[in-house]
């Protein structure tokens, strides 16, 4: 008969996954005593945290929940910040923590934490396993509440005595009781196509909003559809980037805090905004109060929790985008629709151009744009948090919908550079570029042991400003420049520090003869970093204060966002 850990291997390779990311400890000894044989390949992290961003990244390249082990006590409580990044992104992620034995929980046992309470407010589901026949059952379930609905992670925590317990008789697993054909008829009948056809018909100055939702329901492809057909102006949070055919002449780019002059624009003049799989976060609205304040919103989401969250939804159409969007273009169907054209142009016209030229000229910009003018199609970014992943945002023009890859609800500096590892595993044939500055990358620098272990290409473009830039930038602006420890003059030499992970790299600076403030030979600089098939490491050294714009001050609408030219000397 199965030993618990043995359970645990079977249901982990069940759901397709072979592939996880962990750090052993006493707790989950017996886990990895069974991993041999287990058809599970195990990446060893040198931290937890590493451990747990890197299962988001393969699970954000993949679109399945990504695994992350760790024992109990420290291990477990070093998950926590890649939960709550998962839950704030929608991340499928199953976390599997070692626990002490059953008869000293509750004790202060050596290395004993309630993890399964801690976890309680950031996973859709946790579960503490109390005996070995439990293990199935509750592995099934755990995949099947992180991938359903809206996405996120649960957490599963096993006394180590169930791991190393001896099963006996199983109880065999739950039959399917779903009737597609039953819900699909329900799904169509329920659909407000006629209400939504009125306001589209009513709407002078419609706008769609695309978000992370789109690419979770695995609807680009409808999407697509919809917007084509619809040829109405339409912008994307940073996690929808991608879902969006970057040559679609409706494209107008990321909105939000640091979004394009036109999405915000727009947004801020749209009288019908149709939003797609987006939460509406604070970061996305400004000033909720004056967030697109002339507009009926039409609010396609598949978790309820969060319509009327923000704004009163005129129209609300819960369920997946599977369904919904093509309901949608069937309801629209194939009736002539008001002609849209004035307000298209003017939303998309050069006239509101995507960034004011001067912002353009920030070197920073200029060398995003030729490192993507070079990336195949499948290439994926994986950005940091800070001034390097807005401008690595605002800059993102592909149409892989999984290609940009970041830390959005949560922010976690750190996350960029095991994540990378994840969605290297996950798509070992694509190109792969980690993006961070010098602050995010030192959080969890010693993942490069990981890259240097696992053989992975990963690129690694290095922004180094010598300051916390997102902080420092909001010191300069709104704080009179009193940059309080925000100051990194005192960096290690990253070249040196990546030889010593054997990676080998080069340094790019600021040349004020170059074009854009550029050294004429970056071309070369980005091809060698792009064909050499090893790790390498571009390290960029960004001028100090530079910024990015726009910019949209906390508490302001969209409409009063800073350009370049705006912003205090």
């Amino acid at each position: 008969m199965p030993k618990g850990a043995e359970l645990v291997w079977r249901s982990v390779r069940e759901q397709g996954v072979d592939t996880v990311f962990g750090y052993p400890g006493g707790a989950v000894i017996p886990l990895y005593d069974a991993l041999e044989g287990s058809g599970v390949r195990h990446i060893l992290t040198r931290h937890e945290q590493g451990a747990v961003f890197a299962a988001e990244g393969w699970a954000r390249a993949t679109g399945r929940a990504g695994v992350a082990i760790a024992t109990s006590g420290p291990g477990a409580t070093n998950l926590i910040t890649g939960i709550a990044d998962a839950r704030m992104d929608s991340t499928p992620l199953v976390c599997i923590t070692g626990q002490v034995r059953s008869n000293l929980i509750g004790t202060d046992a050596f290395q004993e934490t309630d993890i399964f309470g801690m976890t309680l407010p950031i996973t859709k589901w946790s579960r503490l396993v109390r005996g070995v026949e439990e293990i199935p059952e509750v592995m099934r379930r755990a995949f099947e509440i992180a991938q359903s609905g809206r996405p996120g992670p649960v957490l599963v925590d096993i006394p180590v005595d169930c791991l190393k317990a001896v099963a006996g008789e199983l109880p065999p697993p739950p039959s399917p009781k779903t009737n597609a054909a039953a819900k699909a008829a329900a799904k169509s009948a329920a659909f407000p196509g006629v209400a939504l056809s009125a306001l589209l018909r009513e709407a002078k100055r419609p706008l769609a909003l695309v978000g992370a939702g789109v690419k979770l329901a695995g609807a680009v492809a409808p999407l697509r559809a919809l917007l084509d057909r619809l040829q109405l102006p339409a912008g994307m949070t940073v996690h929808g980037l991608g879902a969006i055919a970057p040559e679609a002449g409706y494209n107008l780019g990321m909105v939000g805090m640091h979004g394009t002059r036109a999405a915000n624009t727009a947004l801020h003049e749209t009288d019908l905004l149709l939003v797609f799989g987006a939460r509406l976060d604070d970061r996305v609205t400004g000033d909720p109060a004056r967030f697109a304040p002339a507009a009926r919103i039409v609010h396609f989401e598949i978790d309820s929790s969060q319509l009327d969250r923000v704004r009163p939804a005129h129209l609300s159409i819960p369920g997946d985008l599977a369904d919904t969007l093509p309901l949608c273009l069937e309801a629209i169907g194939r009736k002539p629709l008001p002609d849209w054209s004035e307000w298209r142009e003017l939303a998309c016209g050069p006239e509101r151009a995507e960034m004011a030229a001067s912002a353009l000229s920030v070197p920073a910009l200029q060398l995003l744009d030729e490192l993507y003018a070079l990336l195949p199609e499948d290439s994926y970014i994986v950005a940091d948090v800070g001034q390097h992943q807005m401008w690595a945002a605002q800059r993102y023009r592909s149409a892989n919908p999984r290609g940009f890859i970041t830390s959005g609800g949560l922010g976690s500096m750190g996350f960029a550079l095991p994540a990378a590892i994840g969605v290297q595993l996950a798509r070992p044939n694509s190109k792969v570029v980690c993006i961070a500055g010098d602050g995010g990358i030192q959080m969890n620098i010693q993942e490069l042991a990981t890259i240097k272990r696992c053989s992975l290409p990963i690129k690694l473009l290095l922004v180094d400003n010598k300051y916390l830039g997102m902080v420092r930038q909001w010191q300069q602006l709104f704080y009179d420049r009193n940059y309080a420890e925000t100051d990194l003059s005192d960096n290690p030499d990253f070249l040196a520090l990546a030889r010593a992970y054997g990676i080998d790299g080069e340094r790019l600076q600021l040349d004020p003869g170059g074009p854009q403030g550029l050294p004429k030979n970056r071309g070369e600089m980005l091809r060698r970093m792009l064909d050499d098939p090893k790790p390498r490491l571009l390290l960029f050294e960004c001028a100090p204060e530079a910024n990015v714009f726009p910019m949209v001050p906390s508490g302001a609408a969209l409409s009063e966002m800073l350009l370049q030219e705006q912003a205090k000397s």
